[in-house]
């Protein structure tokens, strides 16, 4: 049936408690993108059928299958999007070394992007600050446990 496989990307993130990071579910992503491909594909062949012999009994399944498009994309983008805020929370819970279990159920992308894109890079334990001279205004419960590992330094000015 129409987006079940989408539905189960969102179900499988509800059954995880808070804090806990499931393992990337790549081959549960690449079918609902399979989907969407296999329901964009019918779609365009139908609306060109419609056009060319005016077959408006086409709409109804073509406007079904645009829905379950949206729905399908709505359920990716809320899975890698769920992803992303426990990821960030476990930043922060942890800080710059995520330990290896939780770093196990990252796909290559999301270690890539946490490098890419946050303020430290790991090598080897080591942790290096990207942007030296950069200030964040940050409430400081946020922030407590990087100050007290010596990673940010609270500036009073």
């Amino acid at each position: 049936m129409f987006c079940e496989k989408a539905i189960e990307l969102i179900r499988e993130l509800h059954r995880m408690s808070d804090g806990q990071l499931p393992a990337f579910n790549e081959d549960g992503l690449r079918q609902v993108l399979q989907e969407m491909e296999a329901l964009y594909d019918q779609n365009q062949s139908d609306v060109n059928e419609a056009k060319a012999e005016g077959r408006s009994d086409l709409i109804a399944s073509i406007k079904l299958r645009h829905c379950c498009l949206l729905r399908n994309q709505r359920c990716v983008t809320a899975y890698l999007y769920d992803r992303l805020l426990r990821i960030r929370a476990l930043r922060w819970e942890y800080g710059s070394v995520l330990p290896a279990n939780v770093r196990f159920h990252m796909c290559a992308e999301e270690v890539r992007c946490l490098k890419d894109h946050g303020e430290f890079e790991i090598d080897d334990g080591t942790v290096i600050l990207l942007k030296k001279n950069s200030q964040h205004f940050l409430p400081r419960w946020k922030c407590e446990q990087l100050i007290r590992q010596g990673v940010l330094e609270h500036v009073m000015s």
